[in-house]
């Protein structure tokens, strides 16, 4: 698999997918991405032009995705809107990029007979207790708690009737919280850090005790690897690295490493919806492709997070000017 197409390969996962590619195999990686608000270009920046190029195109227009599935050995298919709020919001650009990109980048897939792996997430299985040990696998059933999440849950539903009915070659992962440089200003961690360096108090919604799973983003790229190259068709992995906290947990991390109190952050609304708690069953991808993650403390990859916005304000202030805009009209 020397030729491999990444949608949304600009945005925060799928970036981090194509730096690792870069560091760890000699893969020629076509990027496609729509460069919507949370693509960042910048994110390709540096890596060797004769390896990397960038196609700025609609993951769901059939004329510019079917070329490119030709060309390519493997698709790994990122592309995705993926911010809850927005969803909440206005439901419509999920469905168009999450549902109608995925089928159209089958048929693509389904034609030219190329090797799929589709990129998704555990919100598909809803949510679990707040107490308790359970934990996701990939025989959990399908709950999915928002337009997000339903969006992304039937793009995986279309992947697994396309490898039953057509014979498709495509694996899939449903993955817990990533965290790590480039990723956009809106989600929680980045937001949080960039509200301490501009000076204003971060926000946690309802309690705070919302539980999620923590993964970096360069773990999360390693074992996306490891099941393109060793995963078997049809299955579907789990990654994750046992990274429970809460919500404000993490909040009041980021404030100590960035040498705040504890509890200098604010409550706002909570989020209609709002899942409780997601843990992740990462067993078939360990002990079946011998994966383990990098990344196994994670107030130190917290802290390697915090230096990179610390450094890199260039990078994310317009971004977070835009993104606060949006936060002040939702009331959070």
């Amino acid at each position: 698999m020397q030729r491999i197409l990444v949608t949304g390969g600009a945005g925060f996962l799928g970036a981090s997918f194509v730096r690792h590619l870069m560091a760890e195999t000699d893969a020629v990686v076509t990027v496609l991405d729509a460069l919507t608000y949370a693509a960042s270009p910048e994110a390709l920046a540096g890596l060797p032009p004769e390896r990397v190029s960038l196609v700025v195109g609609d993951v769901a227009d059939p004329a510019t995705v079917d070329p490119l599935v030709a060309a390519a050995d493997a698709v790994v298919h990122y592309a995705a809107e993926s911010h809850n709020d927005n969803a909440l919001d206005d439901p419509r650009p999920f469905l168009d990029s999450n549902v109608v990109g995925t089928f159209t980048l089958l048929e693509a897939i389904r034609r030219h007979d190329t090797r799929l792996h589709h990129v998704s997430t555990d919100e598909v299985y809803g949510d679990l207790p707040l107490e308790g040990t359970e934990r996701f696998t990939p025989s959990s059933p399908y709950r999915p708690s928002s337009p997000y999440s339903a969006t992304k849950a039937a793009s995986d539903l279309l992947v697994r009737a396309w490898v039953r009915s057509y014979g498709v070659r495509a694996t899939i992962s449903n993955c817990s919280n990533s965290y790590g440089p480039y990723q956009h200003v809106e989600k929680l961690i980045p937001r949080q850090i960039t509200n301490v360096l501009c000076g204003e108090r971060p926000r946690v919604y309802g309690s705070g005790a919302h539980v999620r799973d923590w993964i970096h983003a360069d773990d999360h790229s390693s074992a996306v690897r490891a099941i393109l190259e060793r995963g078997r068709v049809g299955e579907t992995y789990l990654i994750g690295a046992d990274g429970e906290r809460s919500n404000r947990a993490v909040v009041e991390a980021i404030l100590e490493l960035m040498g705040q109190p504890r509890d200098a952050y604010d409550h706002v609304p909570d989020r209609p919806g709002h899942d409780l708690r997601y843990a992740i069953d990462a067993t078939r991808l360990r002990t079946e492709l011998g994966w383990a993650p990098r990344h196994t403390s994670f107030e130190d990859g917290l802290a390697e997070t915090i230096r990179w916005y610390r450094d890199h304000e260039g990078w994310w202030r317009d971004a977070k000017l835009a993104a606060e805009e949006r936060y002040a009209r939702q009331g959070r």
